[in-house]
């Protein structure tokens, strides 16, 4: 396998890396001015609701949110600083801590939410059709097959 590309492959990568930054500018903005909230604070709230209990060791937090673990505990200082989650001992791991959403969280969430939603709609979603979007599923699909949502 040759490290040469061609200039149309090229192209297709600093597309990908541009479409990625401009979408994440635009989000980080809204996200920021009508919430006070990083996209990457709106996602550790986000993974945390989704779990039924709505706590998530922090080992999985950092995996599914893609931060490094001092990148997460950084986010999540910020996060209990604002009342937004709380750390709990791990009962079965001396070590292990769980970051909790807190009511307040959930309630920032809710609010940023819509925000999101419409962001994401109008800087990536509505641009495209629903074979696109398939497509481009498929494509990212085959691109990281390991990668669970």
């Amino acid at each position: 396998m040759t490290a040469e590309i061609t200039p149309q492959q090229l192209i297709v990568w600093r597309m990908l890396q541009r479409a990625q930054a401009h979408i994440t500018r635009s989000l980080e903005g809204e996200l920021l001015s009508r919430h006070h909230l990083a996209p990457a604070a709106y996602d550790v709230l986000l993974q945390l609701s989704e779990n039924a209990d709505r706590r998530l060791r922090m080992n999985d937090l950092a995996e599914r949110v893609l931060l490094s673990r001092s990148g997460l505990t950084r986010l999540i200082d910020r996060l209990q600083r604002d009342g937004l989650v709380e750390r709990e001992a791990c009962p079965s791991d001396a070590r292990g801590l769980f970051a909790v959403l807190t009511q307040a969280g959930d309630q920032r969430l809710s609010e940023a939410t819509p925000t999101y939603l419409r962001a994401i709609r109008g800087q990536f979603l509505d641009l495209l059709d629903e074979e696109e979007l398939r497509q481009c599923a498929d494509m990212l699909t085959k691109l990281f097959p390991q990668v669970s949502v």
